[in-house]
């Protein structure tokens, strides 16, 4: 045996994943690009996408090494039955960011470029399919839209209505993470766990942020026991891993010192 099949032999010997097809991968981004133009691009024929896309769900769905056909057409069927209510709630997403971006100009431009929002589409696609307990799909949906946007929200994690996420880069939510509604937050924002076990997989690891609170920039608040009362407003680099009472103002006072040069 050469040098150059002895390195071969060795590669294919340590290939103990005979079940990793990385078509599953790129299959599904394209899926998750094409749902996301069948429901917010004009040009876009809804019922000639909607079949293709069953299709393409279907060939995703068995590279999951997941064979039975009788689970994926109930998923589908499931799934596909959401989709107008998550329609409803994208737009409702799309119009807090309006509502509460000065340099958005229209909505249009919302759905067209704001990076925020395409991560909180993929994000509620993701979730219905991760609460049906879709075998791996969800998470490539939604390292699919961390890659594209900085944004990274994990599919189990539970967020109510008009959800704004601002600049969006950085942003990670953690999947046990209950976030309720109107709530605003902005870049480089963590909303995740004090530790990290196996032993705590079933068990609420991240936060919860009440109805109508806004989180600036670089905020960090841990821990599944920690709750950000309603209608509070956590302030720029501030660190929190304890409840906030509603009606709170949080915020970090810096330090600066000033030294001119001689």
């Amino acid at each position: 045996m050469t040098a150059k099949e002895n390195i071969i032999y060795k590669i294919m010997s340590s290939k103990n994943r005979p079940h990793l097809d990385f078509s599953l991968k790129y299959k599904t981004e394209k899926f998750t690009d094409n749902l996301f133009h069948t429901l917010f691009d004009a040009n876009a024929c809804v019922a000639e996408n909607i079949e293709q896309l069953e299709i393409d769900f279907e060939e995703i769905y068995k590279l999951t090494c997941v064979i039975d056909k009788e689970s994926f057409g109930e998923i589908w069927n499931i799934f596909l039955s959401t989709l107008p209510e998550i329609l409803e709630n994208l737009n409702l997403d799309a119009q807090e960011l309006v509502k509460n971006d000065p340099a958005s100009n229209n909505i249009e431009e919302v759905y067209l470029a704001y990076p925020g929002f395409y991560a909180i589409a993929i994000y509620r696609f993701s979730h219905e399919l991760f609460l049906l307990n879709t075998p791996l799909i969800p998470r490539l949906m939604s390292e699919y839209a961390h890659s594209k946007t900085g944004t990274d929200i994990h599919p189990g994690a539970t967020i109510g209505k008009s959800f704004f996420i601002d600049h969006a880069t950085g942003t990670v939510i953690g999947e046990t993470c209950l976030i309720k509604n109107h709530v605003k937050i902005y870049q480089g924002v963590t909303l995740g766990a004090l530790q990290v076990s196996k032993e705590l997989k079933n068990v609420k690891r991240h936060p919860t942020v009440e109805n109508n609170v806004t989180i600036y920039a670089n905020a960090t608040i841990l821990g599944g026991n920690t709750i950000i009362g309603e209608n509070s407003v956590i302030g720029g680099n501030v660190w929190i891993t304890e409840s906030i009472p509603k009606n709170s103002l949080v915020y970090h006072k810096p330090e600066t010192h000033l030294k001119l040069k001689k």
